[in-house]
């Protein structure tokens, strides 16, 4: 679950890192009392959106005047910022974070997250903060620093000086950088986070260490122990899919394609994607209706599935491992009766009752293509979706 910028800076705030002075405002008439609490002449305005390089979309605006500021807000609040990062839709802006500005001597780059490769908790740093950090990584990725925590013995004094010597910093920048790591490490472990990225993290011409950006990713599976962080999620940023999805209890990401896919178990709908690539079609998704899954929640899955428009034909593959796959047939003709079905849908079925699902399928009277294997299924599929975009659909 990501977290906006002004979420991510209180949270930052309550562990004792440094962040500038910030209001928040939902409307325009809230404008002059944040300005008024702010105080100073000069401000920045940014857009609350989950997605990066809102600078270069114009979604961070430096105002000098409260006219500006309010200029800004009435041209953000209400539209939808389109980034690199948030598809050509673009997200809606509802609301605005406005901070003071800060006299910044130096730009660095710091995150932590889980290096899955080593299964440690790692920081990663670099002198060249405020770019886009995948560039630098790319092009010149001597330029950044790791340094890996283990966790039998946690975080030590070392991991500061290697990341403060590489980044340039005076001894008492370090000692600085060493509290700052403490506080980000704590709040890493306490929140379940799954990242904490301060982008810039500047050096001020006194020479403190203030966060002046802050992105904090949390994990989603172990929400339920934090509600207080449950309660921040902001649903208006995410795939309306992907949100009918989670109150189901169903694994829904939205994809380019056009091919739905409908398939139990993780590693299998992966495979499943890969394959239909493989057969030259494009999956619309990914939807992992679980093990143990229900005819309802099949039903459920594939109304979800059928809601975007893009699809153009939908796979469904299932392993009856857990469930039965005659359970599974009668919830897909449960949703095909209910939903008006515009577009082909192949199904596969193996494992526990396959033989009597396929056989429910068959006898229904619904224009359900079956397939014995999942090369054939995803062959059908592929075909299928290129029919239905001949015809324009």
């Amino acid at each position: 679950m990501n977290l906006h910028e002004h979420q991510s800076k209180q949270l930052l705030a309550e562990h004792g890192v440094a962040v500038p002075r910030g209001v928040t405002v939902a409307a325009l008439d809230e404008v002059p009392s944040a300005l008024a609490t702010l105080g100073g002449a000069r401000w920045v305005v940014k857009a609350q959106v989950h997605a990066g390089g809102r600078g270069k979309a114009g979604g961070v605006v430096l105002a000098e005047s409260p006219q500006r500021v309010r200029e800004a807000a009435a041209r953000l609040l209400g539209e939808r910022l389109v980034t690199h990062q948030s598809g050509p839709a673009g997200l809606p802006v509802t609301r605005l974070l406005i901070e003071e500005t800060t006299a910044i001597a130096r730009e660095l780059y710091l995150a932590v997250l889980v290096d899955r490769e080593a299964r440690q908790v790692a920081f990663m740093a670099s002198a060249a903060g405020g770019m886009d950090i995948e560039e630098v990584a790319a092009s010149t990725p001597e330029r950044i620093l790791l340094a890996r925590v283990a966790p039998a013995m946690g975080l030590q004094p070392w991991h500061g000086r290697r990341l403060g010597y590489g980044l340039g910093l005076d001894p008492e920048q370090i000692r600085a950088l060493q509290d700052l790591l403490g506080r980000l490490y704590r709040l890493f472990l306490e929140s379940d986070a799954a990242l904490i990225e301060i982008n810039p993290l500047v050096v001020t011409e006194a020479g403190a260490l203030v966060a002046l950006d802050a992105k904090i990713v949390l994990d989603d599976n172990a929400l339920y122990r934090h509600p207080a962080l449950l309660a921040l999620r902001d649903a208006s940023q995410e795939d309306a899919r992907e949100a009918e999805a989670r109150a189901h209890d169903l694994n829904y990401i939205s994809l380019d394609g056009n091919i739905g896919c409908m398939v139990n178990g993780a590693g299998l709908a992966m495979a499943t994607m890969d394959l239909v690539k493989l057969h030259g079609g494009a999956p619309a998704n990914f939807l992992d209706v679980g093990g143990g899954t229900t005819a309802e929640r099949v039903a459920e899955a594939f109304k979800l599935i059928l809601s975007d428009p893009k699809v153009e034909a939908v796979l469904v593959n299932i392993f009856g491992g857990i469930v039965r796959c005659d359970l599974i047939a009668a919830g897909i003709m449960q949703a095909v009766r209910e939903v008006h079905l515009a577009v082909p849908v192949v199904v596969r079925l193996e494992g526990t009752n396959a033989a009597a699902g396929l056989e429910m399928l068959a006898a229904s009277d619904l224009p359900i293509i079956t397939a014995a294997s999942l090369s054939e299924a995803a062959d059908k599929v592929v075909a299928a979706a290129r029919e239905t975009a001949g015809e324009g659909r």
